[in-house]
């Protein structure tokens, strides 16, 4: 397993809770955080991810939760929710604060045993956040029970995992969480397979007699986060630019089986040239995305 990966953007923290077979991974930004989000897959688990799209009227983002258990997972965030409510933070409303928390899980029902993410478990690694100045990867959190390389027939997969990688841009810094999930194999820089299907050479792609309910289990999911000035549709842009990275280390990506989402997060400390942020976060994706499965 790789060593821990240190978070170099002020303020942005991240904690886990661990299960058997699933997991959660909590990304906790500083407030005044600025998000946007994109999802390109076919067959996404979500919540609030809708107001991260750029024309949408709230721009800040309170945590990002990532979860296992399929669309039973999404009830992690109501812990999430618990968590900023304890300690006054989201977006003022007449009614008090009301935490701005996108949520999106990845299928491992198969891996997870009798334990789905609950609110408890979402509350839990939120509190891990609290003190997450870095974070592990490997099988740890949402990355738990991942699996990848599946399209050729889900008897022939292997591990996935929770991968993180960092960058430089001018002055600004950026980090990458993945999840890895994919039905794809995870691709190297040169080409050659990182972690992939272990099928016979000559296997067929996508089984004909693969019934739906097994191809559609799949999802990569990725936040990529900076310290440099965006505001909402710069970030959405960002994201655009980390799911370039999904493409270059999944192979196939984007597919109808899996729900391949980004995220993009700014904290707006420092000024970065904004096409080169682009070119910066698509590399550290893709990184990410190779450590994942180490």
């Amino acid at each position: 397993m790789p060593d821990d990966v240190a978070i170099p953007v002020a303020g942005l923290r991240v904690g886990h809770w661990t299960g058997d077979g699933t997991g959660v991974t909590v990304v906790l930004p500083p407030e005044g955080t600025v998000g946007a989000g994109e999802v390109r897959g076919g067959a996404p688990a979500t919540r609030e991810i809708a107001l991260l799209e750029p024309g949408r009227t709230v721009s800040r983002v309170d945590a990002v939760v990532l979860a296992g258990g399929s669309a039973f997972g999404l009830a992690a965030a109501d812990g999430v929710m618990r968590f900023l409510a304890e300690r006054g933070q989201g977006f003022p409303t007449a009614g008090g604060p009301v935490p701005i928390v996108p949520a999106a899980c990845v299928f491992d029902l198969v891996e997870e045993g009798d334990i789905r993410p609950r609110a408890d478990h979402g509350h839990a690694a939120a509190t891990a956040a609290a003190d997450g100045q870095s974070t592990p990867t490997g099988r740890i959190g949402v990355g738990r029970g991942a699996t990848v390389g599946k399209w050729r027939g889900r008897e022939y997969a292997v591990p996935g995992g929770f991968g993180a990688a960092v960058a430089r841009c001018d002055e600004a810094h950026l980090i990458a969480f993945a999840v890895v999930n994919a039905i794809g194999d995870v691709i190297a820089d040169d080409g050659s397979v990182v972690a992939g299907s272990t099928a016979p050479a000559g296997a067929p792609a996508f089984p004909v007699d693969t019934p739906f309910e097994e191809e559609g289990a799949n999802t990569t999911l990725v936040v990529v986060a900076t310290d440099a000035v965006c505001d909402k549709l710069a970030c959405h842009l960002l994201a655009q630019s980390a799911h370039d990275g999904m493409a270059r280390a999944l192979r196939p990506a984007h597919t109808r089986f899996d729900g391949d989402l980004a995220i993009a997060l700014a904290t707006g400390a420092v000024e970065a040239h904004l096409d080169r942020l682009r070119a910066v976060a698509a590399e550290v994706v893709a990184e990410a995305i190779r450590i994942a499965p180490r």
